[in-house]
């Protein structure tokens, strides 16, 4: 059973340690209930590389919204066929969604925070829910830089809500160092990171930055910044 004091054992043990060194360790640690949850970001081609190409026991699921750009399809479906890997989708609960939809309308996020953000609890963070369930490493694709809500994040952390620990191994990386290690390794990436999106979610939500605009500038641009996040990592210490 995995706890917080796993997270700050975890934190002093692997300070110095490549990533592909923990992953496989955390694989063997926690054998069958280490998850990487991936939304085809750049950030999160970079993991999905490690872990497939170096044939490391972690199951790869991601959070299928049902409003992601054809870009992001595409992605998926070259991410595939490179690795010959499974890469397990996981879909809103379509009752839940029927009922929202059909009473606040397909775009009611535009409207307030709270419809989007009960958008984003049903598309994101309740299949999130159901993909962690049961497993006790969460592997993610974050980095410190991307926003202020993240600048004192941990390797190792304890998501209390979700009683798990969070393995951050791009914590440290610029969004160059990503550029560079998927043109290096020929991994696929999504083309509308050359478009000026940085940060890509559902396609009605997201547009590209501006020379100069923060890094979160491109997701929910009608919100003010400091209610950007979606839920799925705002955990409960």
């Amino acid at each position: 059973m995995v706890t917080i004091e796993t997270a700050a054992q975890l934190n002093a043990e692997f300070k110095e340690n490549e990533i592909v060194n923990v992953l496989k360790n955390l694989a063997d640690r926690f054998e069958g209930k280490v998850v990487f949850t991936t939304s085809f970001g750049i950030e999160d081609q970079v993991i999905t590389d490690y872990i497939f190409k170096n044939d490391i026991p972690i199951k790869v699921v991601t959070l299928d919204t049902g409003r992601l750009f054809e870009e992001t399809y595409k992605v998926y479906n070259r991410t595939l066929e490179k690795y010959q890997k499974p890469i397990q989708p996981m879909y809103p609960n379509q009752e839940e969604l029927e009922k929202f939809v059909g009473e606040k309308g397909p775009n009611s996020f535009y409207l307030s925070v709270e419809n989007r953000k009960a958008c984003c609890h049903i598309r994101k963070v309740e299949p999130l829910g159901r993909a962690l369930k049961g497993m006790e490493c969460w592997i993610t694709g974050i980095r410190a830089s991307q926003s202020n809500n993240r600048e004192d994040m941990q390797l190792f952390e304890w998501d209390g809500g979700h009683e798990i620990v969070k393995y951050n191994p791009l914590r440290d990386w610029s969004l160059e160092d990503c550029r560079e290690y998927v043109k290096d390794n020929q991994v696929p990436y999504n083309v509308l990171h050359d478009r000026g999106f940085v940060s890509i979610g559902c396609a009605p939500c997201t547009r590209a930055i501006q020379p100069g605009e923060d890094f979160r500038a491109g997701r929910w641009w009608w919100e003010s910044n400091s209610k950007k996040e979606c839920g799925l990592h705002t955990h409960e210490k």
